[in-house]
């Protein structure tokens, strides 16, 4: 998988809300109404994470989820970041 350079980067977060390219890899972060319904989330999207077989750096406190990725065996962000950036917007969408 190719690490993508700033300027296609940029124009890929065009198309997501929210996200943002920050020290080699794009983040983003949530808020839920409490904390059962962020684990709900979070579960739907580490399912996700396996089906894709690629993982997030993420953490929950309470009700709010931050969220980075980056391709680690390229050293940066790569389209299967922005594959699994768009399969997470897509559970919360539905959600």
């Amino acid at each position: 998988m190719e690490k993508l350079n700033s300027a296609q980067i940029e124009e890929r977060l065009k198309k997501l809300e929210g996200w943002e390219y920050n020290n080699d890899a794009i983040e983003t972060s949530f808020e839920f109404k409490n904390f059962k319904e962020a684990f709900t989330v979070m579960t739907r999207i580490a399912f996700e994470c396996e089906a894709q077989n690629h993982h997030p750096d993420w953490s929950n406190v309470y009700n709010s989820l931050q969220i980075r990725l980056n391709t680690h065996d390229a050293g940066g962000v790569t389209d299967k970041d922005f594959a699994l950036a768009k399969s997470i917007e897509n559970i919360i969408v539905s959600e």
